[in-house]
């Protein structure tokens, strides 16, 4: 049988940094996060009994299966459908891979729903978010539509995602500025076994559930300058984490710090706009639609800025008739 899925990467308003358990990549806190139209991931997943072994190609290059991920995940399908069919899996990305857009979020995403779907199986939306989950972290944020919470559960059961307003809901825009597409040196999910070593860590855990609280309350309410001074302090926290890590991670380049600092100037000309980054230098910056095509045009002039990709709220994990192969 054979599957083809586009999946979004999304954008963490409140992240989630660390993890209670490694193998079920368990979150040490829940997080909120927005899908987004213009990061995608398609993939195309086969099992068939001609093929003698499995293969993955990724953006037109074939991966090598030890110790691949992907084919990792792939077994957790074979598992859950009792078959044990060879699999070619095809993906392509539409944007960055590694530079901090969580290219994770919408290859595992993609890679579950096409998996389960090619294998057979009948999953729920939150059957397909825990699975996605086990793969990577985010991309169970990435299989439900438009603004996502992914709850706080200690068990594999109860860490999932779930929708809290659809894509529809607000209309706010990320303008990503690519500041470079080098992949960044140390993974997210390596990081995630050190965030426990900053002395800022255990502080962050005594504050999050009221961070997401108020997040949420400023999602409803709409209330786009206590959101955005949320979401950028936020961002900032993390990479203070980051920094003061055993070892260090340091993500940011000179690029992105003149975004950062070109957002505050513009923010006190009076331009509404607000950063939030993930681990990796690429940079996402939060305005209101109306604003959106002058935040694009003046990241763009900034040096070092490669190109901007404009994002709306997005819909889910969805199948498509549209094979790769």
């Amino acid at each position: 049988m054979k599957a083809t899925v586009i999946a979004p990467s999304n954008i963490a308003f409140i992240k989630y940094w660390g993890r209670k358990d490694e193998i079920l990549r368990l979150p040490a806190n829940g997080s909120l996060s927005m899908n987004l139209s213009n990061l995608l991931t398609t993939t195309t997943v086969e099992f068939s009994n001609e093929f003698k072994k499995d293969e993955v190609i990724f953006n037109g290059q074939k991966e090598d299966l030890i110790e691949n991920r992907a084919i990792k995940h792939i077994d957790r399908v074979r598992k859950l459908s009792g078959i044990k069919t060879k699999v070619k899996v095809v993906t392509e990305n539409n944007f960055p891979t590694g530079t901090g857009l969580s290219s994770s979020a919408s290859g595992f995403a993609a890679l579950t729903v096409a998996g389960a779907a090619a294998a057979g199986l009948k999953l729920s939306e939150k059957e397909l978010s825990i699975l996605a989950r086990q793969g990577s972290g985010s991309a169970c944020r990435s299989i439900p539509d438009g603004f996502v919470e992914w709850l706080d559960g200690d068990t594999s059961e109860t860490s999932y995602a779930k929708s809290l307003f659809a894509s529809s809901y607000w209309d706010i825009v990320d303008v990503v500025a690519v500041t470079s597409t080098n992949k960044k040196e140390v993974s997210s999910s390596s990081g995630h076994k050190t965030a426990g070593s900053s002395p800022f860590f255990v502080t962050r855990g005594k504050n999050i559930k009221n961070k997401i609280a108020l997040c949420k309350k400023y999602l409803k309410e709409k209330d786009f300058s206590k959101f955005g001074e949320l979401i950028e302090a936020e961002a900032l926290e993390l990479h203070a984490i980051y920094l003061t890590s055993v070892p260090s991670l340091i993500y940011l380049l000179p690029e992105t710090l003149r975004v950062m600092h070109a957002v505050k100037k513009w923010r006190a000309e009076g331009l509404a706009v607000y950063f939030t980054l993930n681990t990796g230098q690429d940079i996402h910056l939060i305005c209101e639609e109306k604003n959106a095509k002058k935040v694009s045009l003046l990241a763009e002039k900034i040096t070092g800025v490669q190109k901007t990709i404009i994002n709306h709220p997005s819909i889910g994990t969805r199948i498509i008739n549209k094979h790769l192969f």
